[in-house]
């Protein structure tokens, strides 16, 4: 599986899941597809920042 931390491996169309900031307390996962990539730094400890295509706002933690 490839790292959520590291901006190269993410691109618009690609099926992640998500952690949302209200969600971290839990961890459970939000399942989507990138529409945009909102972190602009190569990686990140905490998973690169995402827009999916519905909208939700997160960080990524796996990738499909």
């Amino acid at each position: 599986m490839k790292d959520g931390n590291l901006r190269s491996n993410i691109h618009p169309g690609d099926a992640v899941a998500i952690i949302l900031k209200k969600d971290q307390g839990t961890g459970a996962l939000t399942f989507g597809r990138v529409a945009d990539i909102l972190t602009n730094s190569p990686n990140h400890p905490h998973g690169i920042k995402v827009r999916l295509t519905d909208g939700s706002v997160g960080r990524v933690q796996e990738i499909y």
